[in-house]
């Protein structure tokens, strides 16, 4: 039987919690929602935005959680007969596990931020570090308060290798948690207009990210994107923190990871770079420019961490856009086919304009169209009517034939949008479901966008129920 996560003493002295009832001694999981909850996972009940924990704790227990983590406070209203670590709060004791599964580790860490790309760029890391040995990654976007000590949390202590990701939207928000992680390579993707609604300036915003570098261990590395007006801030950020090597990525002449030749596919990429003097050539699974540029980024963390470049740039090829990430989906129209590319997670100015240049390099049918359906890019401040503007150079740019939008933000791209591209404007993105229906036709390719809380998703969801869909990376949809 393998080594468990956890043990109940270990768990115990890492939380500060004193034991009640007869939790099981082996531990195999640490969980925050009893819906996915696994048997002989440690739950912690934590107090979300939502939802708090303790009303779930008895469900954890039911489906045969090892134990629930829970505040003295609440200890009373909780079933007698019960399986607890009693801890002064919870969130806080999840902290410390994440802290002490940190310091009983060996491993090799990396820590990715970045206005955009930390998600895609933490799964290719994770992919290209496989090759190398065993590798811990954050799932999804769990990148903050909660789940970056989560993450850590559940890293068994025989890694050789670990990814997390940490992002944020206020400045000071990434301390905390890099010093929890206390990488050996921290990355910064990029930084883009993002979350001005909480800061005064993108240099600003360059400071907030740079932040990352406070929690490199001693000999740590930064990679830094090279090709940004920001990259000084970040490279004088990275000395100040100790950084030992500063390594930059991009297109630039001179960058330490340079992209010197891309070939860009429907779906996929081929790059020609010269990665720390070594010259490689790489197939990026998952489509895009920005994509190609953030495997260099990835390419020169594997090197930092004493992996296998060779091997690393090969595993690139088995990366593929996720779920409201540029995944691409064939549609089942009338007598032919159509593409759509869910990128509905989330969206900002730089964001949106890699999405559009998605969609400008997907084939279509010949008489199919590129269509955009954009929702509101939030938390961009007073600055946002403006942003969602000059979408429209882009678009045009993109040669989109057709664009749909959702949200208040968004009427201001719609005002500056000639007759002929107009599809349809509405408040919110639920009113725009059946007009949408309605106008796909076969040949068509049709990209969805738009930050998290405009509501994209439910749109791919429609355009899947409605039509028979599988996941493809279609290269041609002439027939």
């Amino acid at each position: 039987m393998s080594e468990p996560l956890w043990t109940l003493p270990a768990l115990a002295a890492a939380t500060g919690g004193r034991i009640v009832g007869s939790p099981a001694a082996r531990i195999d999981g640490v969980s925050i929602d009893s819906r996915t909850l696994a048997p002989n996972d440690a739950f912690f009940a934590i107090h979300g935005d939502v939802h708090d924990g303790h009303a779930f704790a008895a469900a954890a227990l039911a489906k045969g959680a090892a134990v629930a983590i829970v505040a003295e406070e609440k200890l009373a209203a909780l079933p007698a007969n019960g399986r607890y670590l009693v801890v002064d709060d919870v969130l806080e004791a999840l902290r410390r596990a994440g802290i002490a599964a940190r310091a009983r580790s060996k491993a090799r860490i990396a820590a990715v931020t970045g206005s955009v790309g930390k998600t895609t760029t933490k799964e290719a890391l994770r992919l290209a570090l496989s090759e190398s040995g065993k590798v811990h990654a954050s799932v999804a976007s769990f990148n903050n308060h909660w789940g970056v000590p989560l993450t850590l949390a559940r890293m068994p202590a025989d890694v050789d290798f670990a990814v997390f990701e940490i992002g944020m939207n206020h400045a000071g928000e990434i301390t905390p948690l890099t010093k929890m992680v206390r990488p050996h390579v921290a990355i910064v993707t990029t930084v883009a207009p993002v979350h001005l609604e909480f800061f005064d300036s993108v240099e600003d915003i360059a400071r907030a990210k740079a932040e990352i570098f406070l929690g490199l261990e001693p000999r740590g590395v930064a990679v830094i994107n090279g090709d940004i007006p920001y990259t000084g801030i970040l490279i004088e950020a990275a000395g100040r923190a100790g950084a030992a090597r500063i390594v930059t990525f991009g297109e630039t002449p001179g960058l330490d990871a340079r992209l010197e030749a891309v070939s860009l596919k429907t779906g996929f990429s081929t790059l020609r770079a010269t990665v720390l003097g070594e010259a490689v050539t790489v197939k990026v699974g998952a489509p895009g420019r920005h994509m190609a540029v953030n495997a260099l980024a990835v390419l020169a963390a594997t090197v930092a961490l004493g992996a296998d470049l060779a091997r690393a740039s090969l595993a690139l090829a088995n990366l593929s856009a996720q779920k409201g990430r540029g995944a691409r989906v064939v549609l089942s129209v009338g007598r032919g086919e159509a593409v759509l590319i869910d990128e509905s997670y989330n969206a900002n100015p730089a964001s949106m304009r890699a999405a559009l240049d998605l969609l400008a390099q997907t084939p279509v049918g010949l008489r199919g169209r590129r269509i955009a359906v954009l929702g509101d890019m939030l938390e961009l401040g007073e600055t946002g009517p403006s942003l969602h503007a000059e979408l429209a150079g882009p678009i045009a740019t993109a040669q989109v034939d057709k664009v749909f939008c959702a949200g208040p933000l968004m009427r201001a791209l719609w005002q500056h949008l000639p007759a002929e591209r107009r599809g349809a404007y509405a408040e919110q993105s639920k009113d725009l479901e059946s007009i949408l229906l309605n106008d796909i036709g076969p040949g068509d390719a049709v990209m969805i966008k738009g930050s998290l809380g405009s509501r994209m998703g439910p749109l791919v969801d429609a355009l899947r129920a409605r039509f028979t869909a599988a996941i493809s990376d279609p290269e041609d949809l002439t027939a």
